[in-house]
């Protein structure tokens, strides 16, 4: 088992920064390709980015290319998102993920262990 806790959600407004992380422990965090996801009231969760176990691949969704950042640090283990201009429309409940489904894997089935998620709310 890999148990993921996130955590750096909160309020900001439309144009703001925040960082989330996220910390895995457990069994080995190696070889996972580690994912974000997030899940706006009455909508399914969706991905948002990925990143190789290496952290020289990254993926990310067209809504937030340009302004969100994927990284990791297997060290640690932990895996950051770095979210820059923030719209309203990226307010979500924000979900790390692991998984082996390499890097284009954007199906939350590709992904075996989560955290419980950390809210973000973007106001305008």
């Amino acid at each position: 088992q890999v148990q993921l806790v996130e955590s750096g959600g909160g309020l900001v407004q439309a144009g703001g920064s925040l960082s989330l992380s996220c910390a895995a422990s457990g069994r080995t965090f190696s070889g996972y390709f580690m994912g974000w996801f997030r899940q706006a009231p009455g909508k399914e969760r969706e991905f948002v980015a990925t990143i190789s176990w290496s952290g020289r691949n990254t993926h990310y969704t067209d809504a937030v290319k340009g302004r969100f950042t994927i990284s990791r640090d297997n060290a640690k283990n932990t895996v950051d998102l770095q979210m820059n201009s923030l719209k309203p429309e990226d307010t979500a409940v924000y979900y790390c993920a692991s998984g082996r489904g390499g890097i284009f894997a954007r199906a939350t089935s590709q992904y075996a262990f989560w955290g419980q998620g950390t809210q973000v709310t973007v106001s305008s």
